[in-house]
C-alpha cells in the first residue's frame, strides 16, 4: 500500500467514523467534526476540507445515495465511497480497494447508472418521508424539489458590517486588499457575502469588531425589530448574541438592550463579543424561564421584543444537514413557541412591538403559531413586514405581511418572521 493510498484511506475512513458518531445524535455535526480535527493536528487544511465536505455531502444526499446504490442509509462506508466517486474526488479503482468488498463494483455501477424517473419524491429531495409529506402541500412537487436542490448546496458566508465602527464600502475595500473579495448582500444593507469558506477570525478587522458572521436572513429579522436609540429592547432567546449585537448597533449603543437566555453557557459568549463590537448598552442575563424574577420585575417596560424562538432548524439545512435526519418533536416546540409569545405580552408596553422569528420553513412553527396568538389577543395586530423594510430602503421579493425567506428564492437560510404590535 503506497503512502498516498494509505493517507487517503485514513482520511476517508475518518469521514465514516465522524458520520457514525453524528448518527448517534449526541452532538451537532460541526462539533463532532471539530472534535476529531483537534485530535489530529497533523492533518493539513486540504485534507480537512475533503473530510468535512465528504461528511456534509453524505449528510445532504444520504437518502438518494442509499436509494441508487441499494444500500442501507447507515452503511456509511458505501455512502462515502459513492459520494467521493460521484464528486470526482477519488478514482474508481481507489474506491474499490478502499471498500474491499466483492459487491462494491455492482454498488458503484448502480450509482453511476442512476435515474430519477422511478425514485419517490422524498428520495429525489433527500428528505425523510415525514418531512416530505409536511412540505409537499406548502411548496408543491416542483417547488419542493427546487427548494431542496438549493438546500443541498453549501451556504455562502455572510458578514454583517458593524456600523458603529465602519461602513460596508470601507470594509469591502479592506477585505479586497487582503485578497478576500466580497459582494454586497442583495437585500440586507449592512451585509457582505463570500463564497470562500476560509475562516476570517484571525483577521485584524474581525478582532477590531468591524464585522460579525450573520446570515442575511437573520440580518433582515433585525431590521424588522427596527429598534431606535434610547428605547428599551429585549432579545428574549439571545443565545450567543448574534442578533443582539445587530440590535445594539442599530440602536447606536443608546438606550437599554437586555439579552436573556436559559443557557448561561451560550450567553457567556456574548460578553467578549459585545466588548469587541464597542457596545455599552447590552445587559446579558441568564434566566430560568418566562417566570424568572428578572422578567417579572420588567413587566410592561419594553418597547420592542425579539423572540428568535427555538425551532426545528429546517431553514438551516444548508449549514446543518444532520438536522434533517433527527427526530422532530413539533408538539413540544409549538408549546414552547406559544409560551414565549404569551409570556412576552406582559413585558411589552402599550404600542410596543414583538417580532416572532424562526429559522424554520414549517407552517406549524410559523403561520399556525401567529394565527393562534392573534386569535387569543385581539389587542395585537400584524404589521406588514414589507412596509417596515421598505421604510428602511429594503426591498425583498415575495415579502408581504410576513417575512418568508428561503435559499431557492432569496439565497438565504430559510427564515420566518412576523411583526406584532400592541394597541397603544
Amino acid at each position: 500500500m503506497s503512502s498516498v493510498f494509505r493517507a487517503r484511506y485514513h482520511h476517508f475512513a475518518l469521514a465514516v467514523e465522524i458520520l457514525e458518531e453524528i448518527a448517534k445524535g449526541r452532538l451537532p455535526a460541526d462539533q463532532v467534526i471539530h472534535h476529531h480535527f483537534r485530535q489530529r493536528p497533523q492533518m493539513g487544511a486540504r485534507d480537512r476540507g475533503v473530510v468535512a465536505e465528504s461528511v456534509y455531502g453524505v449528510l445532504r444526499s444520504r437518502r438518494s445515495l442509499a436509494w441508487w446504490m441499494k444500500v442501507n442509509e447507515s452503511q456509511w462506508n458505501h455512502l462515502v465511497a459513492g459520494f467521493l466517486l460521484d464528486q470526482g474526488w477519488a478514482e474508481r479503482d481507489f474506491v474499490l480497494k478502499w471498500l474491499g468488498q466483492g459487491q462494491a463494483a455492482d454498488t458503484l455501477d448502480r450509482l453511476q447508472a442512476r435515474s430519477d424517473k422511478d425514485a419517490p419524491l422524498a428520495v429525489r429531495g433527500n428528505l425523510p418521508d415525514a418531512l416530505a409529506e409536511r412540505l409537499l402541500p406548502v411548496y408543491g412537487e416542483a417547488g419542493l424539489l427546487q427548494l431542496m436542490a438549493a438546500m443541498n448546496q453549501p451556504a455562502p458566508v455572510d458578514l454583517r458590517v458593524n456600523v458603529l465602527k465602519t461602513d460596508r464600502a470601507t470594509l469591502q475595500h479592506t477585505l479586497d486588499e487582503l485578497g478576500l473579495p466580497t459582494e454586497p448582500t442583495p437585500y440586507a444593507p449592512h451585509g457582505l457575502r463570500r463564497m470562500d469558506r476560509r475562516p476570517l477570525f484571525n483577521l485584524p478587522a474581525f478582532k477590531e469588531g468591524l464585522f460579525e458572521l450573520q446570515d442575511e436572513a437573520s440580518q433582515l429579522v433585525g431590521h424588522l425589530v427596527d429598534p431606535r436609540p434610547g428605547e428599551r429592547v429585549l432579545d428574549l432567546c439571545a443565545g450567543a448574541g448574534g442578533k443582539t449585537l445587530q440590535l445594539g448597533a442599530l440602536m447606536q449603543s443608546k438606550g437599554s438592550l437586555m439579552a436573556t437566555d436559559i443557557s448561561a453557557h451560550r450567553l457567556d459568549k456574548l460578553t467578549p463579543r459585545m466588548r469587541r463590537a464597542g457596545l455599552s448598552n447590552v445587559r446579558p442575563l441568564p434566566i430560568s424561564g418566562m417566570s424568572d424574577i428578572h422578567l417579572k420585575r420588567a413587566k410592561g417596560t419594553f418597547d420592542r421584543i425579539l423572540i428568535d424562538a427555538p425551532c426545528s432548524g429546517t431553514g438551516t439545512w444548508r449549514r446543518n444537514p444532520d438536522l434533517k435526519w433527527r427526530p422532530l418533536d413539533l408538539e413540544a416546540l409549538n408549546r414552547t413557541q406559544l409560551e414565549l409569545l404569551e409570556g412576552s405580552v406582559r413585558l411589552l408596553k402599550p404600542g410596543g412591538r414583538i417580532v416572532y422569528a424562526t429559522c424554520s420553513i414549517l407552517p406549524e412553527e410559523n403561520e399556525r403559531i401567529i394565527e393562534q396568538f392573534l386569535a387569543r389577543h385581539p389587542e395585537f395586530a400584524l404589521q406588514p413586514a414589507q412596509a417596515i423594510l421598505h421604510a428602511q430602503g429594503i426591498e425583498v421579493p415575495g415579502v408581504e405581511a410576513l417575512l418568508r425567506l428561503d435559499p431557492a428564492r432569496h439565497g438565504t437560510d430559510g427564515f420566518f418572521a412576523a411583526v406584532l404590535e400592541r394597541t397603544a
